[in-house]
Protein backbone atom coordinates (compact mmCIF):
# COMPACT_ATOMS: atom_id res chain seq x y z
CA UNK A 1 0.00 0.00 0.00
CA UNK A 2 1.13 3.54 -0.80
CA UNK A 3 2.74 5.08 2.35
CA UNK A 4 0.79 8.34 1.92
CA UNK A 5 -2.50 6.42 1.67
CA UNK A 6 -1.58 4.33 4.72
CA UNK A 7 -0.81 7.52 6.67
CA UNK A 8 -4.21 8.99 5.71
CA UNK A 9 -6.04 5.80 6.81
CA UNK A 10 -4.17 5.56 10.15
CA UNK A 11 -4.80 9.27 10.82
CA UNK A 12 -8.50 8.79 9.99
CA UNK A 13 -8.68 5.85 12.42
CA UNK A 14 -7.18 7.99 15.19
CA UNK A 15 -9.49 10.90 14.31
CA UNK A 16 -12.64 8.73 14.22
CA UNK A 17 -11.77 7.09 17.55
CA UNK A 18 -10.99 10.46 19.19
CA UNK A 19 -14.26 12.01 17.94
CA UNK A 20 -16.36 9.12 19.27
CA UNK A 21 -14.73 8.81 22.70
CA UNK A 22 -14.74 12.56 23.36
CA UNK A 23 -18.25 13.39 22.12
CA UNK A 24 -21.35 14.06 24.20
CA UNK A 25 -23.74 14.31 21.25
CA UNK A 26 -25.01 11.21 19.46
CA UNK A 27 -24.46 12.66 15.96
CA UNK A 28 -20.78 13.30 16.69
CA UNK A 29 -20.35 9.78 18.10
CA UNK A 30 -22.00 8.35 14.98
CA UNK A 31 -19.73 10.47 12.73
CA UNK A 32 -16.64 9.09 14.49
CA UNK A 33 -17.85 5.51 14.04
CA UNK A 34 -18.44 6.13 10.31
CA UNK A 35 -14.96 7.64 9.84
CA UNK A 36 -13.48 4.57 11.56
CA UNK A 37 -15.38 2.15 9.32
CA UNK A 38 -14.38 3.95 6.11
CA UNK A 39 -10.72 4.14 7.22
CA UNK A 40 -10.34 0.43 7.99
CA UNK A 41 -12.05 -0.88 4.80
CA UNK A 42 -9.09 -0.20 2.42
CA UNK A 43 -6.75 -1.80 4.96
CA UNK A 44 -8.83 -5.00 4.98
CA UNK A 45 -9.07 -5.20 1.17
CA UNK A 46 -5.50 -4.04 0.35
CA UNK A 47 -4.28 -7.51 -0.74
CA UNK A 48 -6.94 -7.66 -3.54
CA UNK A 49 -7.43 -11.35 -2.76
CA UNK A 50 -11.06 -12.53 -3.21
CA UNK A 51 -11.21 -13.50 0.49
CA UNK A 52 -10.03 -10.02 1.51
CA UNK A 53 -12.63 -8.35 -0.73
CA UNK A 54 -15.30 -10.63 0.75
CA UNK A 55 -14.15 -9.75 4.28
CA UNK A 56 -14.26 -6.01 3.50
CA UNK A 57 -17.79 -6.34 2.03
CA UNK A 58 -19.06 -8.27 5.07
CA UNK A 59 -17.45 -5.75 7.42
CA UNK A 60 -18.99 -2.81 5.56
CA UNK A 61 -22.51 -4.32 5.56
CA UNK A 62 -22.44 -5.20 9.27
CA UNK A 63 -20.95 -1.87 10.38
CA UNK A 64 -23.34 0.14 8.17
CA UNK A 65 -26.31 -1.72 9.71
CA UNK A 66 -24.96 -1.14 13.24
CA UNK A 67 -24.36 2.59 12.54
CA UNK A 68 -27.90 2.93 11.19
CA UNK A 69 -29.22 1.31 14.39
CA UNK A 70 -27.14 3.72 16.54
CA UNK A 71 -28.65 6.65 14.64
CA UNK A 72 -32.16 5.19 14.89
CA UNK A 73 -31.77 4.57 18.63
CA UNK A 74 -30.53 8.12 19.33
CA UNK A 75 -33.25 9.68 17.14
CA UNK A 76 -35.95 7.65 18.92
CA UNK A 77 -34.59 8.80 22.27
CA UNK A 78 -34.43 12.43 21.10
CA UNK A 79 -38.00 12.19 19.73
CA UNK A 80 -39.37 10.87 23.05
CA UNK A 81 -37.24 12.79 25.59
CA UNK A 82 -35.77 15.76 23.69
CA UNK A 83 -32.22 14.70 24.71
CA UNK A 84 -29.29 14.18 22.30
CA UNK A 85 -26.79 13.68 25.12
CA UNK A 86 -25.17 10.22 25.15
CA UNK A 87 -25.48 9.81 28.92
CA UNK A 88 -29.22 10.73 28.85
CA UNK A 89 -30.36 7.62 26.98
CA UNK A 90 -33.48 6.76 28.99
CA UNK A 91 -36.13 5.48 26.56
CA UNK A 92 -36.45 1.65 26.91
CA UNK A 93 -36.79 0.98 23.15
CA UNK A 94 -33.76 3.17 22.41
CA UNK A 95 -31.73 1.28 25.04
CA UNK A 96 -32.68 -2.07 23.47
CA UNK A 97 -31.83 -0.92 19.92
CA UNK A 98 -28.54 0.57 21.12
CA UNK A 99 -27.59 -2.71 22.85
CA UNK A 100 -28.16 -4.49 19.51
CA UNK A 101 -26.13 -1.89 17.60
CA UNK A 102 -23.13 -1.96 19.97
CA UNK A 103 -23.24 -5.79 20.04
CA UNK A 104 -23.01 -5.80 16.23
CA UNK A 105 -20.11 -3.33 16.34
CA UNK A 106 -18.23 -5.41 18.92
CA UNK A 107 -19.13 -8.90 17.69
CA UNK A 108 -21.04 -10.05 20.76
CA UNK A 109 -23.24 -13.15 20.51
CA UNK A 110 -25.76 -13.38 18.77
CA UNK A 111 -24.27 -10.79 16.35
CA UNK A 112 -20.82 -12.39 16.20
CA UNK A 113 -20.94 -14.34 12.88
CA UNK A 114 -19.15 -11.69 10.82
CA UNK A 115 -16.11 -11.32 13.06
CA UNK A 116 -14.20 -14.62 12.50
CA UNK A 117 -14.83 -14.41 8.73
CA UNK A 118 -13.58 -10.82 8.48
CA UNK A 119 -10.51 -11.57 10.60
CA UNK A 120 -9.71 -14.63 8.47
CA UNK A 121 -9.76 -12.46 5.32
CA UNK A 122 -7.43 -9.81 6.78
CA UNK A 123 -3.68 -9.73 7.38
CA UNK A 124 -2.42 -10.21 10.96
CA UNK A 125 -1.76 -6.48 11.50
CA UNK A 126 -5.22 -5.51 10.17
CA UNK A 127 -6.66 -8.31 12.33
CA UNK A 128 -4.91 -6.76 15.32
CA UNK A 129 -6.53 -3.38 14.56
CA UNK A 130 -9.97 -5.03 14.18
CA UNK A 131 -9.56 -6.90 17.49
CA UNK A 132 -8.32 -3.92 19.52
CA UNK A 133 -8.52 -0.36 18.14
CA UNK A 134 -11.86 -0.85 16.33
CA UNK A 135 -13.50 -2.11 19.54
CA UNK A 136 -12.50 0.94 21.58
CA UNK A 137 -15.18 3.43 20.33
CA UNK A 138 -18.14 0.98 20.71
CA UNK A 139 -17.04 -0.12 24.18
CA UNK A 140 -16.70 3.55 25.18
CA UNK A 141 -20.32 4.16 24.09
CA UNK A 142 -21.35 1.07 26.10
CA UNK A 143 -19.43 2.50 29.09
CA UNK A 144 -21.21 5.89 28.83
CA UNK A 145 -24.71 4.40 28.45
CA UNK A 146 -24.24 1.49 30.92
CA UNK A 147 -26.54 2.89 33.69
CA UNK A 148 -29.50 2.83 31.25
CA UNK A 149 -28.99 -0.66 29.81
CA UNK A 150 -30.81 -3.85 30.78
CA UNK A 151 -28.59 -5.92 33.16
CA UNK A 152 -30.38 -9.25 32.51
CA UNK A 153 -30.01 -8.88 28.72
CA UNK A 154 -26.31 -7.96 28.97
CA UNK A 155 -25.59 -10.85 31.38
CA UNK A 156 -27.32 -13.34 29.04
CA UNK A 157 -25.37 -12.06 26.02
CA UNK A 158 -22.12 -12.14 28.02
CA UNK A 159 -22.58 -15.77 29.10
CA UNK A 160 -23.52 -16.80 25.55
CA UNK A 161 -20.46 -14.96 24.18
CA UNK A 162 -18.10 -16.70 26.61
CA UNK A 163 -19.71 -20.09 25.84
CA UNK A 164 -19.75 -19.75 22.04
CA UNK A 165 -16.36 -18.04 21.90
CA UNK A 166 -14.85 -21.01 23.71
CA UNK A 167 -16.89 -23.70 21.98
CA UNK A 168 -16.45 -22.56 18.38
CA UNK A 169 -12.72 -22.03 18.83
CA UNK A 170 -12.14 -25.67 19.82
CA UNK A 171 -11.86 -27.22 16.34
CA UNK A 172 -10.20 -24.31 14.50
CA UNK A 173 -6.80 -24.67 12.84
CA UNK A 174 -6.52 -21.10 11.52
CA UNK A 175 -4.73 -18.77 13.95
CA UNK A 176 -6.81 -15.70 13.02
CA UNK A 177 -10.11 -17.52 13.60
CA UNK A 178 -8.87 -18.78 16.97
CA UNK A 179 -7.98 -15.19 17.91
CA UNK A 180 -11.43 -14.03 16.75
CA UNK A 181 -13.21 -16.53 19.00
CA UNK A 182 -10.82 -15.59 21.81
CA UNK A 183 -11.91 -11.96 21.34
CA UNK A 184 -15.62 -12.92 21.47
CA UNK A 185 -15.00 -14.84 24.70
CA UNK A 186 -13.15 -11.90 26.30
CA UNK A 187 -15.96 -9.53 25.28
CA UNK A 188 -18.31 -11.71 27.32
CA UNK A 189 -16.22 -11.02 30.44
CA UNK A 190 -16.23 -7.27 29.72
CA UNK A 191 -19.99 -7.12 29.11
CA UNK A 192 -21.07 -9.08 32.19
CA UNK A 193 -19.67 -6.49 34.60
CA UNK A 194 -20.35 -3.23 32.72
CA UNK A 195 -23.62 -2.41 34.50
CA UNK A 196 -22.19 -3.09 37.98
CA UNK A 197 -18.65 -1.69 37.65
CA UNK A 198 -17.95 0.00 34.27
CA UNK A 199 -14.36 0.93 35.23
CA UNK A 200 -13.58 -2.75 35.67
CA UNK A 201 -14.76 -3.34 32.09
CA UNK A 202 -12.32 -0.70 30.84
CA UNK A 203 -9.47 -2.23 32.88
CA UNK A 204 -10.30 -5.64 31.39
CA UNK A 205 -10.34 -4.09 27.90
CA UNK A 206 -6.94 -2.42 28.32
CA UNK A 207 -5.31 -5.62 29.57
CA UNK A 208 -7.01 -7.61 26.76
CA UNK A 209 -5.59 -5.13 24.21
CA UNK A 210 -2.12 -5.47 25.75
CA UNK A 211 -2.11 -9.29 25.61
CA UNK A 212 -3.77 -9.57 22.18
CA UNK A 213 -1.29 -7.08 20.70
CA UNK A 214 1.59 -9.17 22.07
CA UNK A 215 0.20 -12.40 20.58
CA UNK A 216 -0.61 -10.88 17.16
CA UNK A 217 2.82 -9.19 16.87
CA UNK A 218 4.54 -12.46 17.86
CA UNK A 219 2.61 -14.42 15.21
CA UNK A 220 3.36 -11.68 12.66
CA UNK A 221 7.06 -11.79 13.55
CA UNK A 222 7.11 -15.58 13.01
CA UNK A 223 4.86 -15.32 9.88
CA UNK A 224 2.44 -17.93 11.29
CA UNK A 225 -1.15 -18.20 10.02
CA UNK A 226 -2.18 -21.78 10.89
CA UNK A 227 -1.40 -24.51 13.42
CA UNK A 228 0.78 -26.75 11.19
CA UNK A 229 3.02 -23.74 10.42
CA UNK A 230 3.17 -22.96 14.14
CA UNK A 231 4.64 -26.46 14.74
CA UNK A 232 7.67 -25.64 12.60
CA UNK A 233 8.06 -22.01 13.72
CA UNK A 234 10.29 -22.92 16.70
CA UNK A 235 13.27 -23.14 14.34
CA UNK A 236 12.92 -19.45 13.44
CA UNK A 237 12.94 -17.87 16.89
CA UNK A 238 13.17 -20.42 19.74
CA UNK A 239 13.18 -17.80 22.53
CA UNK A 240 10.15 -15.97 21.07
CA UNK A 241 8.32 -19.29 20.75
CA UNK A 242 9.01 -20.15 24.40
CA UNK A 243 7.72 -16.76 25.56
CA UNK A 244 4.62 -17.19 23.34
CA UNK A 245 3.64 -20.17 25.55
CA UNK A 246 3.45 -17.91 28.62
CA UNK A 247 1.67 -15.08 26.75
CA UNK A 248 -1.04 -17.48 25.56
CA UNK A 249 -1.51 -18.79 29.10
CA UNK A 250 -1.80 -15.16 30.28
CA UNK A 251 -4.50 -14.54 27.63
CA UNK A 252 -6.27 -17.65 28.97
CA UNK A 253 -6.31 -16.06 32.44
CA UNK A 254 -4.08 -18.42 34.40
CA UNK A 255 -2.49 -17.17 37.65
CA UNK A 256 0.08 -15.76 38.38
CA UNK A 257 0.05 -14.01 34.96
CA UNK A 258 -1.50 -10.63 34.01
CA UNK A 259 -4.59 -12.18 32.37
CA UNK A 260 -5.75 -13.55 35.74
CA UNK A 261 -6.11 -10.02 37.19
CA UNK A 262 -9.33 -8.88 35.38
CA UNK A 263 -10.99 -12.30 35.79
CA UNK A 264 -10.22 -12.29 39.51
CA UNK A 265 -11.63 -8.76 40.00
CA UNK A 266 -14.74 -9.52 37.90
CA UNK A 267 -15.51 -12.71 39.84
CA UNK A 268 -15.03 -10.77 43.09
CA UNK A 269 -17.39 -7.98 41.93
CA UNK A 270 -20.05 -10.46 40.73
CA UNK A 271 -19.93 -12.19 44.13
CA UNK A 272 -20.43 -8.83 45.86
CA UNK A 273 -23.52 -8.27 43.66
CA UNK A 274 -25.02 -11.62 44.86
CA UNK A 275 -24.36 -13.19 41.45
CA UNK A 276 -22.23 -16.10 42.66
CA UNK A 277 -24.00 -18.54 40.30
CA UNK A 278 -23.30 -16.30 37.29
CA UNK A 279 -19.65 -15.98 38.38
CA UNK A 280 -19.39 -19.79 38.64
CA UNK A 281 -20.96 -20.33 35.19
CA UNK A 282 -18.72 -17.80 33.39
CA UNK A 283 -15.63 -19.18 35.18
CA UNK A 284 -16.44 -22.72 34.04
CA UNK A 285 -17.13 -21.54 30.48
CA UNK A 286 -13.73 -19.85 30.34
CA UNK A 287 -12.21 -23.36 30.62
CA UNK A 288 -13.33 -23.94 27.01
CA UNK A 289 -11.14 -21.02 25.96
CA UNK A 290 -8.29 -22.36 28.08
CA UNK A 291 -8.38 -25.57 26.01
CA UNK A 292 -7.63 -23.89 22.69
CA UNK A 293 -4.99 -21.59 24.22
CA UNK A 294 -3.29 -24.71 25.59
CA UNK A 295 -3.60 -26.28 22.13
CA UNK A 296 -1.85 -23.27 20.57
CA UNK A 297 0.82 -23.32 23.28
CA UNK A 298 1.27 -27.09 22.82
CA UNK A 299 1.70 -26.73 19.05
CA UNK A 300 4.08 -23.80 19.49
CA UNK A 301 6.50 -25.26 22.02
CA UNK A 302 5.96 -28.91 22.87
CA UNK A 303 5.24 -30.84 19.65
CA UNK A 304 7.48 -31.55 16.72
CA UNK A 305 5.82 -32.20 13.34
CA UNK A 306 5.80 -35.86 12.25
CA UNK A 307 8.58 -36.65 9.79
CA UNK A 308 6.19 -38.39 7.40
CA UNK A 309 4.62 -35.09 6.28
CA UNK A 310 6.40 -32.77 3.90
CA UNK A 311 6.89 -29.74 6.11
CA UNK A 312 9.31 -27.11 4.91
CA UNK A 313 11.87 -26.67 7.68
CA UNK A 314 12.39 -23.02 8.50
CA UNK A 315 15.99 -21.85 8.42
CA UNK A 316 17.16 -20.76 11.87
CA UNK A 317 18.21 -17.13 12.01
CA UNK A 318 19.42 -15.30 15.08
CA UNK A 319 17.08 -12.40 14.44
CA UNK A 320 16.72 -10.43 17.69
CA UNK A 321 13.27 -10.03 19.25
CA UNK A 322 11.97 -6.52 18.61
CA UNK A 323 11.92 -4.16 21.59
CA UNK A 324 8.16 -3.56 21.35
CA UNK A 325 7.39 -7.32 21.54
CA UNK A 326 9.80 -7.68 24.48
CA UNK A 327 8.16 -4.82 26.44
CA UNK A 328 4.60 -5.96 25.65
CA UNK A 329 5.43 -9.57 26.59
CA UNK A 330 6.91 -8.49 29.93
CA UNK A 331 3.75 -6.48 30.71
CA UNK A 332 1.51 -9.36 29.56
CA UNK A 333 3.17 -11.66 32.08
CA UNK A 334 4.07 -9.57 35.12
CA UNK A 335 1.34 -7.05 35.97
CA UNK A 336 -0.44 -9.19 38.59
CA UNK A 337 1.61 -7.73 41.53
CA UNK A 338 0.06 -4.29 40.86
CA UNK A 339 -3.39 -5.63 41.83
CA UNK A 340 -3.36 -3.97 45.31
CA UNK A 341 -3.22 -0.61 43.48
CA UNK A 342 -6.38 -1.34 41.47
CA UNK A 343 -8.96 -0.35 44.16
CA UNK A 344 -7.29 3.09 44.41
CA UNK A 345 -7.50 3.53 40.62
CA UNK A 346 -11.09 2.33 40.19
Amino acid sequence: MNPQAKLIFITSLLLGTTITISSNHWIMAWTGLEINTLAILPMISKSHHPRAIEAATKYFLVQATASALVLFSSMTNAWCTGQWDITQLTHPTSCLILTMAISMKLGLVPFHFWFPEVLQGSSLITGLLLSTAMKFPPITLLFMTSPSLNPALLTSMAILSTALGGWMGLNQTQIRKIMAFSSISHLGWMTIIIVYNPKLTMLNFYLYVLMTTTVFLTFNSMKVLKLPTLMTAWTKAPSLNAILLLTLLSLAGLPPLTGFLPKWLIIQELTKQDMALTATIISLLSLLGLFFYLRLAYCATITLPPHTTNHMKQWHTNKPISTSIAILTTMSLMLLPISPMIPTII
